[in-house]
């Protein structure tokens, strides 16, 4: 774990990032083309981030679109993407834990989304009943969620600060949606090239941080863990570790 600010490392390492997730734009674009809204479509996406993913969607549906992500950092960038893009839009930003939002009517979604931080609902199974008890029924769920390809050894464990037990399969993660009753639209999976530019970028952008800020406090421990994250993709998560973004309907 680390002392400094988590939110000030995550925006430091993702400063480069347009989507903070392995996910290329293109697909992202493929995903919000196959989601066809209609126009003032309500959508609410936890852990927004830079809102890149909303932006676009009410760029191309004109939805109504709620943004909830706890760092004041990306909301920040969010906040000004909006004002420039989409100044008009009937779209919120909030600050605050996915948690501990609760619209004020139930099932009132036409599509919930979380890519990416599952561990705000305590893992995949947990995100989506958060999001189907948002969803109108028919309405779109989308998550995106890491999985296994298979089982590091036992070194990796012993210097990761992921379990195995954090995760399932890829076919895991599509089952656990259909044991609650959602059904299974599409899938796009990463690949090692969009994997390798995701982790890149941090690694770029934060040599690029440590050349611009070289008294910054922080940055010895900044280093240590980018160091070490680097050192645990390279030797075995580039093999083992996958992530996909699920779209399911709600029955």
């Amino acid at each position: 774990m680390i002392t400094m600010e988590f939110w000030k490392y995550y925006d430091v390492t993702h400063k480069e990032h347009l989507v903070c997730n392995p996910m290329s734009v293109e697909k992202l674009n493929e995903l919000i083309t196959l989601l066809t809204l209609k126009p003032g479509s309500k959508v609410l996406e936890i852990a927004t981030g830079k809102g890149e993913f909303l932006i676009r969607l009410v760029e191309k549906y004109n939805v109504s679109a709620i943004g909830v992500d706890l760092s004041p950092y990306h909301l920040g960038d969010a906040k000004i993407k909006a004002k420039e893009r989409v100044p008009n839009a009937d779209l919120t930003l909030i600050e605050m834990d996915g948690a501990n939002y609760h619209p004020d009517t139930p099932e009132s979604f036409d599509l919930a989304c979380c890519l990416g931080a599952s561990w705000i609902y305590n893992g995949h199974e947990g995100t989506l009943k958060y999001l189907m008890s948002k969803t109108k029924r028919n309405g779109l769920v989308v998550v995106g969620e890491p999985f296994w390809i298979n089982k590091p050894p036992k070194e990796y464990f012993e210097l990761s600060e992921l379990k195995y037990e954090m995760f399932s399969t890829h076919i895991g993660n599509v089952q656990i949606g259909e044991s609650l009753g959602l059904k299974l639209l599409y899938t796009f999976v990463s690949t090692p090239d969009e994997w390798d530019r995701y982790l890149g970028l941090q690694w770029y952008a934060t040599d690029m941080y440590a050349q611009a800020n070289p008294d910054d406090p922080d940055l010895p421990e900044l280093l240590a863990k980018l160091n070490r994250e680097k050192t645990l993709y390279l030797k075995w998560e580039r093999d083992a570790f996958g992530w996909a973004i699920y779209v399911f309907r709600k029955k």
